[in-house]
């Protein structure tokens, strides 16, 4: 979350940048302000009368000492009332802060001043590309035509066992995705230098909260029940993607400064609520409650966030380049960017059977804003406890890097070709009926 000092001592700077993202957070800023300086009152007039009541405390045992009971007693009933007056403003405090919190919890990060203004995904720079889009002597088909005709996915089946949204991999489909994810930690582990690490797939609500799904995005999350247990509902979650635990792992603690950078890359499935709304791409596998991913985390001091963001969206391009796919390189508007993200870049995939370009990978610097929300700090040399920056990339996602895939390197016989560095999973170079 935002940090409460630069919102009081630099509060025209903090709108300014909320207003960009063109949405209206900034005229939350005086309600929390307001709320702050209630809080900050409370405390103030409670520290004073904590002191009073100290010296208090002190007279009234010299008072016995010197056997003056009465005007003891008469101390003790200011004393008690001191107390009741501190209690009150104690709880006034509380709730102050439970409010200012539950605002700046709703606040989403504040884009860097490297990013572009903009409304929407209209307004995203391109950055660069690689590659050139595919041509062909024949008109492609769609990864739907090419899973079916391969028997690579079963849709009818996925959605008769989990309902629209699903997907059923079968045979070399299911053969392909395991390659890919095999593929993707690979790289990452030994040519990009992370650590693998495997999280749970259901998290505390602490975990949403610390990287920012909750609170805002509650409402797109798959709540879990123990059994018939209706207390349980809501205390964990299908995780939406492998970020929500694994920035996590560190939360709540302050590391050594020789520890950074932290690089973790995890393989999870991952769970949408909100993917398959109805009539928009629900057809095949662009969009899917569940799909796979491979996500990267670096943990990293604040003054190298910036160069590990550049690393880490060359990371997630290394994949696409090695699997000889075209792709583009966006830089999300003020407009477009994610709630926690102060800097985001996209990359997106041509799929040549939908004529589009697909996101596969979403990489951000998140600054302090999730190290805030978690409690996780390191200590420098000099001894001071610091927010790290935290950055979390897609290394990449799947169902849409298999669609671009089987879309681009489809043959004319109507088989898929695989890429080389697939070929030593899959021990095959060409997929066929």
């Amino acid at each position: 979350m935002l940090d409460i000092k630069l919102i009081r001592e630099s509060t025209a700077f903090v709108k300014q940048r909320l207003a960009t993202r063109g949405v209206g957070d900034e005229a939350r800023i005086d309600e929390v302000l307001q709320f702050d300086e209630q809080r900050r009152a409370a405390l103030s007039e409670g520290e004073l009368l904590k002191s009073e009541r100290n010296k208090a405390s002190k007279e009234i045992a010299g008072l016995m000492g010197q056997k003056k009971l009465a005007e003891a007693e008469a101390r003790k009933a200011e004393v008690r009332q001191l107390g009741d007056r501190i209690a009150e403003l104690d709880k006034v405090v509380a709730d102050v802060e439970l409010k200012r919190d539950a605002l700046l919890m709703r606040l989403p990060n504040l884009p860097h001043e490297s990013v572009a203004l903009g409304k929407d995904a209209a307004d995203n720079p391109e950055i660069r590309t690689w590659g050139s889009k595919p041509e062909f002597t024949f008109k492609p088909k769609s990864h739907v035509n090419l899973c079916e005709s391969l028997g690579l996915v079963d849709f009818a089946r996925g959605a008769k066992l989990s309902g629209s949204g699903f997907l059923l991999y079968t045979n070399w489909g299911a053969r392909l995705e395991r390659a890919l994810i095999q593929f993707l930690l690979d790289l990452h582990t030994t040519e990009h230098g992370y650590t693998e690490v495997a999280p749970p797939y259901i998290v505390g609500r602490h975990c949403m909260e610390g990287v920012g799904q909750f609170p805002k995005f509650e409402d797109q999350a798959y709540a879990v029940q123990e059994g018939l247990d209706a207390s349980t509902m809501g205390k964990l979650y299908l995780l939406p993607t492998a970020e929500a635990p694994v920035a996590n792992i560190h939360r709540e603690e302050i590391l050594a400064e020789k520890q950074l950078p932290i690089k973790y890359v995890a393989y999870s499935p991952c769970f949408r609520a909100e993917a398959g709304a109805a009539g928009v791409g629900t057809r095949g596998m662009i969009r899917v409650h569940q799909f796979d991913k491979v996500e990267l985390i670096k943990i990293v001091k604040a003054e190298q966030g910036y160069a590990e963001l550049e690393s880490l969206v060359n990371n997630a391009e290394k994949v696409l380049q090695l699997l000889g796919l075209h792709y583009r390189v966006i830089n999300l508007c003020t407009g477009d960017m994610g709630f926690a993200s102060a800097k985001t870049y996209d990359i997106e995939v041509w799929a040549p059977g939908q004529g589009a370009y697909l996101e596969v990978s979403s990489c951000s610097n998140c600054e302090e804003f999730q190290a805030r929300r978690m409690s996780l700090r390191y200590k420098s040399e000099s001894g001071e406890n610091v927010m790290p920056h935290i950055l979390n990339g897609s290394g990449t996602a799947l169902a849409r890097l298999f669609v671009a895939l089987v879309e681009t390197h489809q043959q004319s016989d109507g088989s898929i070709g695989i890429p080389e560095p697939l070929r030593s999973y899959l021990r095959t170079d060409r997929i066929t009926a």
